[in-house]
């Protein structure tokens, strides 16, 4: 649907809103609610558009719609609100959208509690089970994995025409931090490890919670989870860790030093791959020696995921690298990986150190295989001020279609007229 609307004409925009939820065409919807669109206007069947954002599982739309005043009461024509409507759906997203205007729900205790008992019969009873329970449907499950918003994922279960997201855990737990519940650190580990995925709603939902605590106790809590005998406890306890430290934005930091010591003693000892690259991804925060020390034993990791990690946790603001970090990196330009050769390069372009092997490993790159790889070798030439980035750029295969504008290629330009002034 295009989004050049032509307002000045006599054309009545609450339809073309309508129109364009249901085309999920937020460009055009913003255009339209600047224009003067009723964010409260009505499809043919009554429903309200946020209502029917919410049934197209249209969470952006929603957001919109909400930013732009949509009455999060307004009911459709089955009378139902559309705070149960979001809650019942399982995406969390929905349910943020609606509930955006904290002053507005803040008196509704009665409300939201109400809510919280409906996610929470979701949560205990199961997103399948209810699902069948609804619809008294028997046979198989259709179930995918969708994004319900740009970083999080939830898995969409489909039955006897009705279609549910599994978000419902990650929803009581934002009911009761909207409530000012503070569910105890069990209690969001385990919700938690209901979905063992860091792209869960569920997953995500707790240990972001937890980590904008920022006090002791949930600091002990997370770090005591470094012993536990399951991987998936010491993956939560090694992310509640890391995002406790890159959340603080207080001046003195308090956990900056005990993430530091945590995190090298730690990884020293750890054995699971998925947990070792957290831990390797926290040491990448702090530009200490001793860091970068801990970093070195796992460049040849067997896991692609911990090689990734160390190609983009060395600390970059030095102005060098230590020989053996150099020699690190430019072996890992060379890794069968091509993210692990993107990252590597990448840290060498984004650094201070202007060894001249850098720039000739990077040129190396200039006929990677893989396209992405060979950007960011033409970037990191150019900001080497190496001649050789604006043949690497000209030789460039063209971007495969759905390519998004690859700003490092401006940095060619950013050279050419550094070279030229001089």
């Amino acid at each position: 649907m295009s989004t050049d609307v032509d307002m000045s004409s006599e054309v009545d925009v609450d339809p073309l809103l309508i129109s364009a939820i249901r085309a999920r065409d937020t460009d055009a919807m913003e255009h339209l609610l600047l224009a003067g669109a009723d964010p409260d206007v009505r499809d043919g069947r009554g429903t309200p558009a946020l209502g029917l954002a919410i049934e197209l599982y249209a969470g952006t739309a929603a957001h919109l719609l909400a930013e732009h005043g949509a009455d999060p009461d307004q009911c459709g024509p089955d009378a139902v609100p559309p705070l149960r409507m979001a809650v019942d759906s399982g995406s969390p997203t929905l349910v943020e959208a609606v509930l955006r205007d904290e002053s507005r729900w803040r008196h509704r205790e009665a409300e939201l509690l109400e809510m919280r008992s409906l996610a929470q019969h979701w949560h205990e009873t199961g997103t399948e089970a209810e699902l069948r329970r609804r619809t008294g449907a028997q046979g198989p499950v259709a179930r995918n994995r969708v994004h319900d918003d740009e970083f999080t994922v939830v898995d969409e279960l489909s039955l006897g025409g009705l279609t549910v997201r599994d978000g419902h855990t990650a929803i009581l737990t934002h009911l009761e931090a909207t409530l000012a519940i503070r569910t105890s650190f069990e209690e969001l580990t385990d919700r938690a490890l209901t979905h063992p995925d860091q792209q869960h709603a569920a997953w995500q939902t707790s240990t972001f919670l937890l980590a904008n605590r920022r006090d002791q106790a949930t600091w002990d809590a997370a770090a005591a989870l470094r012993v536990h005998p399951d991987p998936a406890h010491r993956l939560f306890g090694a992310e509640a860790s890391r995002l406790t430290h890159l959340f603080d934005e207080s001046d003195g930091q308090p956990f900056a030093g005990p993430a530091l010591e945590l995190f090298v003693d730690w990884s020293g000892r750890e054995t699971d791959a998925a947990v070792l690259t957290e831990l390797l991804t926290g040491l990448a925060d702090h530009a200490d020696p001793r860091a970068d020390a801990a970093l070195l034993p796992y460049a040849g990791h067997p896991d692609v995921r911990v090689r990734r990690a160390v190609a983009s946790a060395f600390d970059m603001w030095s102005r060098a690298f230590s020989p053996v970090i150099r020699e690190t990196l430019l072996g890992l330009m060379t890794d069968p990986d091509a993210e692990v050769r993107q990252r590597a390069c990448r840290t060498l372009a984004d650094g201070k150190d202007r060894d001249p092997a850098l720039a000739d490993g990077m040129a190396e790159l200039l006929d990677d295989p893989v396209r992405r790889v060979r950007v960011v070798a033409v970037y990191g030439l150019a900001r080497h001020d190496d001649e050789r980035c604006v043949e690497g750029a000209r030789r460039l295969p063209p971007a495969p279609p759905g390519t998004p504008y690859e700003y490092d290629l401006d940095e060619v330009g950013r050279y050419k007229l550094r070279r030229d002034d001089r």
